[in-house]
């Protein structure tokens, strides 16, 4: 279970300001509803996919502790 700020509090954000798991989680969620979105939430949607493709994607680092795919639960 996603536990951090939510949507109401990071759009009064800029983008580069998320967290990668904030990223990946609202990337996650506005992907499965894609075909319901209006205008306004397809267009965050993008702003999104723009944000995580700057940032060169969600890939991180392997350790002993951690995969390479950003968990955000």
């Amino acid at each position: 279970m996603y536990v951090g700020r939510d949507m109401t509090e990071l759009s009064m954000m800029a983008k580069h300001d998320w967290t990668d798991k904030e990223l990946a989680y609202f990337h996650h969620s506005l992907q499965q509803v894609t075909p319901y979105l209006n205008a306004e939430g397809a267009t965050i949607h993008r702003e999104i996919i723009k944000e995580i493709e700057a940032r060169g994607g969600l890939k991180q680092e392997a350790t002993w502790t951690q995969g390479t795919t950003v968990h955000y639960d």
